[in-house]
């Protein structure tokens, strides 16, 4: 009878599409922004500790450029942002020539221009008739293809990580036919302290430990509910200490009328300000101390980057370490960043999966493109063609 019960619930856990929304165990996909996957040995976080211990858990690594919305973008598509064509933080359509793209421009984020390129896991589920709801994750507050998740907010920085669970738990206070079965769930304050402070600054153990106690009170709030859930738990980069004197200043190498730096930082996005001029090329693709620069359909294959017209005409990679800068600095220098290869150690994110369709498994290294099959396991849909590799679902769910 045990074992009958087991499997009974292993089968909820992972219900098909079809099934009774009372039947189907809810997904909340959390994203902490900048957690590199090493600040879970800390000892600063008990409770994501406590569920790395029930569940399954590894080392992921993102995707190139390890940057906030690509990253995001390829968590819930599956494809790699040469592919779902949210190739930077910052960035130049060929169709629009006069518009840059900008994390920080919600006139260009918002447009539903720059994300139809690939359609999220929320548009999928909820064509499948399962319930979504979204929670700040970048690119869900807007319209695909006029589609949108059935509930969905905008992005405010002023609505508390404490509102934000409190949130979530509403949702799951609903009535079974409207309680979504999908919920994402975003947390910047990690990503904002080691910008801030560095990743090695008290600052940023605080946040660490700040995260950790929402963490907590969300799988309270459903256990207070009486409510079962699979969380998935992801970072979308890590972060690694910079400063001042590790800067390759792009002008001492190319006079700055003849470029346009459209992404400067651990990596430049480079359009010369003519198509045509070839100095450009010429003053940047030769050896330089602490950066690389290739054209960006030369670029290292394990990149799997340069391929989208999106991607700028220059690519330049600086070393670990290091910075890219075009002109002065503005403002406060940062004492941490992101975005060098997805391979350097500091790049690599967290992962943890906990709740009835998780084993109790180290799952060791895979690339975060990798999750979307997994996500869509967990939902009982079926997945759009992705990059993903399945056997990570394989590996991390009870069977």
């Amino acid at each position: 009878m045990k074992a009958f019960l087991l499997a009974l619930a292993a089968l909820f856990a992972l219900a098909p599409a079809g099934a009774n929304a009372a039947e189907r165990v809810p997904l909340i996909l959390i994203s902490i922004d900048g957690f590199r996957a090493d600040y879970l040995d800390r000892g600063l976080t008990p409770r994501l500790a406590a569920l790395r211990a029930k569940g399954a858990h590894g080392v992921m690594k993102p995707s190139f450029p390890t940057k906030t919305f690509p990253n995001h973008y390829t968590l819930v598509t599956g494809l790699r942002p040469d592919r779902h064509g949210i190739v930077g933080n910052a960035m130049i359509d060929p169709r629009r020539p006069d518009q840059r793209f900008s994390l920080g421009d919600p006139k260009q984020s918002l447009d539903p221009f720059w994300w139809g390129e690939a359609e999220p896991i929320w548009i999928t589920a909820e064509a499948a008739g399962v319930r979504s709801a979204t929670m700040f994750w970048p690119g869900s507050e807007l319209a695909y293809h006029n589609r949108r998740p059935r509930d969905w907010l905008r992005f405010d920085g002023n609505v508390s990580d404490v509102q934000r669970v409190a949130t979530v738990l509403d949702w799951m206070r609903r009535p079974a036919a409207i309680r979504p079965q999908l919920v994402t769930l975003y947390f910047d304050e990690v990503d904002h302290d080691g910008h801030e402070y560095g990743p090695d600054s008290a600052q940023l153990n605080a946040a660490l430990k700040q995260v950790d106690t929402r963490i907590g009170e969300l799988v309270d709030g459903l256990k207070a509910l009486n409510r079962k859930a699979n969380l998935v738990i992801v970072a979308d980069h890590g972060m690694a200490a910079v400063n001042e004197s590790r800067i390759i200043q792009l002008d001492t190498l190319i006079d700055r009328q003849s470029y346009v730096a459209v992404e400067a930082g651990p990596y430049a996005a480079i359009e010369p300000a003519a198509a045509t001029d070839e100095r450009v090329f010429d003053a940047l693709l030769k050896p330089h101390a602490h950066m690389e620069c290739h054209r960006r359909e030369a670029l290292p294959a394990h990149l799997h980057y340069g391929k989208n017209p999106r991607v700028a005409a220059i690519i330049c990679l600086a070393e670990p370490g290091w910075m890219i800068q075009s002109g002065p600095v503005k403002g406060k220098f940062v004492a941490g960043m992101h975005g060098w290869d997805q391979e350097m150690p500091e790049m690599a994110a967290l992962f943890l999966g906990w709740g009835p369709a998780f084993t109790r498994r180290e799952l060791g290294g895979f690339d975060n493109v990798d999750v979307y099959p997994l996500l869509a396991r967990l939902l009982g849909i079926t997945p759009l063609a992705n990059d993903g590799d399945p056997k990570l679902a394989a590996r991390a769910l009870a069977r």
